[in-house]
């Protein structure tokens, strides 16, 4: 990106100094008012009364609350043309930018759209291409998510060009996904729980449906390895697939033992894949999910689950703390899918940061089956800055404003 201000950036102490903001960033234990300066795409200097003179750029945070760039767990962004196929290179998943910069998102990671045929692909077109930076779970079917019958096709469930897929691109690929399965049959978690561990990489799952239901508490304990991850936790479960909560609205035993074993739990909205019926009965049981994410794609962004700030404010109304949706939203993310230079503000770490402001007011969330609960708060992104460039600006708080040339 090329900047109007560009020839002086040599000589300024800063380029970015954001003054006033009151600073979360669960990794150091920071949980109050502080600067933040911005040299070189890096972040340069927290602290209190940065002196922001010889900076370029000045933001004025008064008042509102600056973490670290978020997180997205779950997307769908291998988008294409290719209209009889689904999430992979096909029309139900989009193109990043568009959804990402706008509700502070900076990372997202694409939840197993590609598998290791067509994962250079998904490279070439999106993760090369985007601005936002894009990470993968890789499929174990080899097609990745193109639809039925490629998703159901066991023998394309295979380990060894997986894992050579994997070591091809450390960079971008940080796990391994099963998703949409039918069918009773143990395979398809057996080889994903396999390359994941092969890798040292999480095994995300999807669990579809099976008559009868393949039993959690065997997934969990007998299956996952550590840091393995349960998508969508606050499914409502459904014909074929049990969910976390029973059929007398508790919580399963198995989903303490899990936790205690360590498997991760993410939110993975969707469009049909929260339910507060679940998120209610599990936060009464003191279980939140370890990670907010959003499930994006076509059909799920424009109904119940909307953006990842959206899901923020669900688990808010649920019961959770701004610095625990903070936390579950960056540097808890950043820790499962072990790339630890994301998700905080340190010293020395690209600087992706998120500007939000807290609004109250009355407001509503709801969920896919139609429960709506009023809230009296809400966030909504002012700025996000990723590697060093604003690169959303909502009210202009940047002084003096940038234009970028394209």
């Amino acid at each position: 990106m090329l900047c109007l201000l560009a020839p002086a950036l040599m000589f300024a102490q800063y380029n970015i100094v954001i003054k006033g903001g009151h600073v979360i960033d669960p990794k150091n234990n920071i949980d109050g008012p502080m600067d933040i300066a911005v040299k070189d795409g890096k972040i340069a200097l927290v602290a209190r009364n940065i002196d922001a003179t010889g900076a370029i750029q000045v933001v004025d945070a008064t008042g509102m609350y600056v973490t670290p760039g978020l997180i997205d767990n779950h997307v769908h962004v291998f988008a294409g043309t290719n209209m009889n196929q689904t999430f992979m290179n096909g029309p139900r998943s989009q193109m990043p930018d568009g959804f990402t910069f706008r509700v502070g998102v900076t990372t997202v990671v694409d939840a197993g759209s590609s598998g290791w045929r067509t994962f250079e692909d998904f490279k070439r077109q999106v993760i090369d291409f985007s601005q936002t930076r894009v990470l993968a779970y890789l499929n174990i079917v080899g097609e990745g998510m193109r639809g039925d019958p490629f998703e159901q096709n066991v023998k394309d469930m295979q380990v060894a060009p997986t894992v050579q897929c994997a070591q091809k691109y450390p960079e971008h690929i940080i796990g391994i996904k099963l998703a949409h399965f039918v069918g009773h049959d143990w395979i398809p978690i057996e080889r994903g729980t396999e390359a994941g561990r092969i890798l040292k990489k999480p095994f995300m799952i999807d669990l579809g449906s099976a008559t009868p239901a393949l039993p959690l508490d065997s997934v969990f304990l007998h299956y996952f390895n550590p840091g393995d991850i349960m998508a969508h936790c606050y499914g409502g479960g459904g014909a074929g697939r049990q969910a976390i909560v029973d059929e007398s609205g508790q919580l399963r035993p198995c989903i303490f033992e899990a936790r205690e074993k360590g498997i991760i739990f993410e939110l993975g909205h969707g469009g049909a894949s929260f339910t507060f019926a679940n998120a209610r009965a599990a936060a009464k049981a003191g279980f939140f999910a370890d990670i907010i994410s959003t499930d994006l794609h076509n059909t799920s962004m424009n109904t119940a689950m909307k953006d990842q700030l959206t899901c923020m404010d669900k688990m808010m109304a649920l019961g959770m703390d701004l610095k625990s949706v903070i936390n579950a939203s960056t540097w808890k993310t950043a820790q499962v899918i072990k790339r630890t230079d994301l998700g905080n503000l340190s010293v020395g770490t690209e600087a992706d940061i998120a500007i939000l402001d807290l609004k109250t007011g009355k407001f509503g969330v709801f969920d896919p089956r139609g429960e709506r609960l009023e809230t009296d708060t809400r966030l909504e992104c002012q700025m996000t800055i990723r590697a060093g460039n604003i690169v959303y600006d909502l009210n202009g708080i940047a002084n003096p404003l940038v234009v970028p040339r394209r």
